[in-house]
């Protein structure tokens, strides 16, 4: 019986391992600071206290836990050169991700929905989203991503036996999946049939919110009037970009062995890479937020020229 498994990761080469580790240190301080300064930020300045900056908040919150359960357990190996994991905390890392994951898909189709009404009904934005409706949102969206990854406890009675590395730096659902020897055919249609249910249609709503704003926006007539509209969502249609087209490429590529390797690197695109690119894209595009960095370094300045 198998009670823990390796995580492979990206090799065992230790010059290899000491240069990731450096540049994964690097990705997550830079993560953590950013998405902790736009909370920060969201919650201080009155400015930002609006729908739209409230799920960006959430957002930014979401990604600190997102890079948590991977970053730190990926960096303590190549310290200690252990990449054994428990079968309990590989679990655990695969359901807080998984949640997390999804979570992420509702709350980018809840902020594509906001956009949707701020460009495509501006009267009657306000009406239609208020503070009471994106505390909804925002809710529903931690609730349901939480909620939907339970198909996930099933995992716990399966019995696992033989092999028992994992060839992938995190314990995700396919690669565990593979080391069972129990008959798993029922959990595979089932998590199907339920990723379905909580991710296509987020998905659907986001593509849709989108198609109808391009569709606004070129009937537009200004070019002028155009920029400004399509400045107020390009932010968030460049993080939904990567973060589905990542997603797709992930998890619809076909699981051969000679695209494994491939297939890690992507899904370091959006485990490690989107969480760290999201403040910054959202930082030097969006007026608001730069002014509002500008605040407080004019706050933190004169406190250094006074001390």
């Amino acid at each position: 019986m198998v009670t823990e498994f390796i995580l492979l990761g990206f090799g065992d080469n230790p010059d290899f391992q000491i240069f990731l580790f450096f540049v994964v240190l690097f990705i997550y301080m830079v993560t953590m600071v950013g998405n902790i300064l736009i909370v920060a930020l969201v919650v201080a300045d009155q400015h930002l206290h609006t729908p739209m900056y409230y799920f960006l908040g959430n957002l930014s919150c979401l990604e600190t836990f997102y890079s948590s359960t991977i970053l730190p357990r990926m960096l303590a190996s190549f310290v200690t050169g252990n990449r054994s994991i428990s079968f309990i905390s590989c679990f655990l890392q695969m359901y807080f991700f998984g949640s997390l994951a999804a979570t992420e898909c509702f709350l980018l189709s809840a902020m594509s929905y906001d956009r949707y009404l701020a460009i495509c009904k501006p009267l009657h934005y306000t009406t239609l989203m208020n503070n009471r409706d994106c505390l909804h949102l925002i809710v529903g969206s931690w609730i349901s991503g939480f909620l939907g990854n339970s198909i996930l406890f099933p995992l716990l009675q399966l019995t696992f036996c033989g092999r028992n590395d994992i060839d992938h730096f995190f314990c995700d659902f396919n690669p565990l999946l593979k080391l069972s020897c129990s008959d798993t055919h029922k959990i595979v249609i089932f998590a199907f049939i339920i990723a379905c249910i909580f991710t296509l249609p987020p998905f659907l709503l986001t593509l849709t919110s989108y198609v109808c704003i391009i569709t606004t926006i070129l009937r537009i007539p200004s070019s002028v009037g155009r920029q400004k509209a399509f400045s107020t969502c390009s932010s968030h249609l460049i993080v939904v970009t990567i973060f589905y087209g990542t997603l797709m490429i992930v998890y619809m590529m076909p699981k051969t062995q000679a695209l494994g390797d491939l297939n890690k690197v992507f899904s370091a695109f959006y485990t490690i890479l989107t969480p760290m690119v999201n403040p910054l894209i959202y930082s030097l595009r969006n007026k608001e937020v730069k002014q509002a960095l500008k605040k407080v370094q004019e706050k933190i300045m004169p406190a250094r020229f006074l001390s």
